[in-house]
Formats: structure tokens, sequence, C-alpha cells
């Protein structure tokens, strides 16, 4: 296990900084979730990090030591791309242990690291197979295998189940988490699904444009949203942002969907107007439309009775209450 930190990164592009003075760390044994939006700056920073490219200003740390200039190699991180990037002409076995062949580790060793790995990401009936003949579940997996088998520290992962169908990214969330857990690997885990950050991180960096918006555990993104760009981008739906009207405009009210509630229309002008119902199961997430701004959506227990078209009342309590500056997008404290 080993302790990463980044200190005042900065990668320019041409007279563009994609990352821009972006510090955090990481500690031993934890996954950390870059998260953000296309072009955010995200798999850019985990390039750095892994030494597949240079940095224009700053450094890296890796337990101590100063590996912002060595190159890729030596750095000691594993790392998982969105393409499996195996070999079609070679077994999974082969595939697994290629990079112990290149670096020359004994062939006994490599046979015992082979079974350990391959029995604890479920590839012990498939090492004969060529990556051909698996479902993408599984090279997702011989793509896992190597990265563990080289017993590395430091694991990078770069939006690896963005090829996965829904029901697949759900079950390799669930084993990537468990695995890191398991073999205490301290991971980086670049994703733009909010829905992985929250269910995998321990620690997830918020990125936009470069910089970082917001850092935090899951909880405190979800729960006290340093902006309105992290109020809108984490949850799932997003959370409802109300602009005040006449002389506080300034500022803007957010309410999670689940803190809203859904009424009988009172007549007295101020209704909205039910523009969305989408039952789930378990809840039904209805939206409102008020005037032209978007639709306020209210999460409803299970089936909702409302009827697109029908009139119905918002309420929410106060406490549930996020505000907003309008201008800066900043979070205002309470009482402000």
């Amino acid at each position: 296990m080993s302790r990463i930190e980044v200190q005042h990164l900065v990668k320019d592009f041409g007279g563009r900084a994609a990352v821009n003075d972006v510090s955090f760390a990481v500690e031993r044994g934890a996954l950390c979730v870059l998260l953000g939006p296309s072009g955010c700056g995200k798999s850019t920073t985990l390039r750095l990090i892994a030494g597949l490219e240079e940095p224009t200003a700053g450094r890296i740390v890796i337990e101590g030591r100063d590996i912002t200039r060595l190159p890729a190699k030596d750095r000691r991180i594993a790392m998982v791309f969105q393409s499996y990037a195996l070999f079609p002409h070679l077994t999974v076995a082969q595939n697994i242990v290629f990079g112990l062949e290149v670096r020359r580790v004994a062939r006994a060793e490599r046979e015992a690291r082979l079974r350990k790995v391959a029995e604890l990401v479920g590839l012990s009936d498939y090492l004969a197979r060529k990556p051909g003949q698996l479902s993408g579940g599984q090279r997702q997996r011989v793509a896992l295998a190597r990265a563990i088998v080289s017993e590395q520290p430091v694991c990078l992962m770069d939006e690896p189940l963005s090829n996965l169908d829904a029901k697949l990214r759900q079950e390799m969330r669930v084993e990537i988490r468990a695995l890191q857990q398991r073999l205490g690997m301290t991971m980086i885990y670049v994703t733009h699904d909010q829905v992985e950050a929250m269910t995998m991180a321990d620690q997830v960096i918020l990125m936009k444009d470069g910089v970082i918006e917001q850092a935090g555990t899951p909880a405190e993104l979800y729960q006290a949203p340093a902006t309105m760009f992290a109020a809108r981008f984490v949850g799932a739906p997003a959370m409802n942002l109300i602009e005040a009207a006449g002389a506080a405009a300034a500022v803007v009210t957010g309410v999670r969907a689940e803190d809203m509630r859904l009424l009988p229309p009172t007549g007295n002008g101020a209704d909205a107007e039910v523009a969305s119902v989408e039952y789930l199961g378990a809840d039904t997430i209805v939206g409102l439309r008020r005037g032209g701004g978007e639709p306020i959506l209210v999460r409803v227990p299970g089936r909702a009775a409302a009827r697109i078209g029908e009139r119905a009342a918002l309420a929410w309590d106060p406490a549930h209450e996020h505000r907003f500056d309008r201008a800066s997008g900043r979070r205002l404290e309470p009482g402000r």
C-alpha cells in the first residue's frame, strides 16, 4: 500500500491548461474516484500520475518518493484502460502474465501468481481461451487480472467499465471494490458516472474545466455540495435548483427530489403542471414545470397517482434546503 500525493499539478496543451493547479492526497489502501464530465481533466490527471504524460508544473509523490520525472516503467504502478488492450493472438493466461515475462520474472513464480489471480477474478476455467472467445465482462476481468498479477502497490483505472452493459457494470463495480479492499491496493479510478463514484469510492475528487470543484467522501458531496455544479452532477436525479424572485434573486435554493413533497393543487395560481412521470418500481420521479424553467423533480414512494398535464402543488422542509450564490455558484453558509 502506498500514499499518493498530487501537488499543484499543471498540464498545458498549447496554451490551454487541461489540468490547472490540482492538488490532492490519497491515503494508503483507499479508493479515490476522479469524477467529472468529458474534458474536465480527470483522465489527463491519471495519465500524469501514470507517467504517460509529462506535467508542465507540479509534483507527484508516492510513499514519500518524488516520481514526477520517473519513466512510467519505474513508478510501480499498474493500470487498467478503457479499452481492454488484450493481445488477440495470446491466450488468457499469456495475456495475464505478459508483463511478468517482459520483466523476466521466473517461470515458477509467474505460474504461481497466475493461478492465484485467476482464481481471485474467476478466470481459472478460461485460461486456455483467446480474448475473442470471451464476453465483455470476462475480457475486463483479464485486464484486471493483468494489473493485479503485477503486485504493484498502486492501481490506476481509466473508465474501465464504459464498454459494458448496465448489469455487467453493476457486477464489476462490486467485484472491483471487493478486490481492492481484499488486496489493500491504493487505487485511483476515473469515471464520468456518478453512480460508480458514489458506490465505490472512499474519496471523490469532482473536477470541472481542469480544476477540483469539490473533494470529499461520497456522502459529503451528496449532502453538502460545495457548488451548484456539484449539486447537479452528484445525485440521480440531479438536485433541483430553484431561483428565487425579487430582491432575493441572487440566491438559488437547492432541494433533493426525495426531500420534496407532491401535494394536491391549491388553486391559488402558484401550482405547477405535471410534465413527466417516471415509474421505477420502488418509487416514481414526477417532474413538475412552473413557468418556462426546467422541471422540478419529486421522488414519490411507490407508484404516484400523478398524470401528465395535471396540476399539483410543491412543498419541502426548509431544513433540507441548500443555498447557493447565483453569481459565483458557491454554497452559502446557513443564515446567509
